[in-house]
Order: C-alpha cells, then sequence, then structure tokens
C-alpha cells in the first residue's frame, strides 16, 4: 500500500471510532483524492474548527465550489455538525473526513460520482 492508502484507512478508522459510521470506502477514496497534496502535509491535513478563518475556507472552497452548493446561512450550520458528530474537543479532525462527513450529511455523493 502507498502512503495515500494508508491515509484513506486512517481516516476509515477514525470515522469508525470516533463517528461510529461505516464509511463508504469507494466515498472515502474519491473525497480524499480530491483533498490533493494537502493530505500530506501535517498542517493542512487537519481543519483547525476553532478558527473562523478556516470554517470559511471549507465552506467557500469546499461546500461551494467544489460542491457546488449556494452560499447561505445554511452552510456554517452544517460544518458544525459535522465537527460536532466528530467530537469537538479533538484536535485532529482529519480534513478527508471532515469533508466526508459533510458530503454524506449534505446529500452530494452524486459530485463524486
Amino acid at each position: 500500500m502507498g502512503k495515500r492508502d494508508d491515509l484513506i484507512a486512517k481516516y476509515a478508522e477514525a470515522i469508525r471510532s470516533k463517528c461510529g459510521i461505516e464509511p463508504d470506502m469507494d466515498l472515502l477514496t474519491k473525497v480524499t483524492i480530491g483533498c490533493g497534496p494537502a493530505i500530506y502535509s501535517d498542517d493542512a491535513e487537519t481543519i483547525a474548527a476553532s478558527d473562523p478563518a478556516e470554517l470559511e475556507r471549507v465552506k467557500n472552497s469546499f461546500l461551494v465550489k467544489k460542491l457546488g452548493l449556494s452560499d447561505g446561512p445554511d452552510l456554517m450550520p452544517a460544518i458544525d455538525a459535522a465537527i460536532e458528530t466528530w467530537g469537538k474537543s479533538d484536535r485532529h479532525k482529519y480534513r478527508a473526513a471532515i469533508y466526508y462527513l459533510l458530503v454524506k450529511q449534505l446529500g452530494r455523493e452524486t459530485v463524486y460520482a
């Protein structure tokens, strides 16, 4: 297995243990690949949920640009819900895993079809 496969396995295990969800591995793989080189950087691999600027980036770059959602008042609560599902106190909120939770929560799996 390559480094990306190792990371996908790590994200899948984290989703299982932290969220109690059995991830769709095909979708998780596609979401992880969509994150690009960010998954290989210790800093960019995680989301700083306490940083409002970071949450705005997630909203604008992922939800609006990647998932094609309209910017509106319902997007930030969706991010908050995904972070709550993950666990606010956990400092290792993996970007690919949070994005996966958002895709599932918002029913946007067809973006990765």
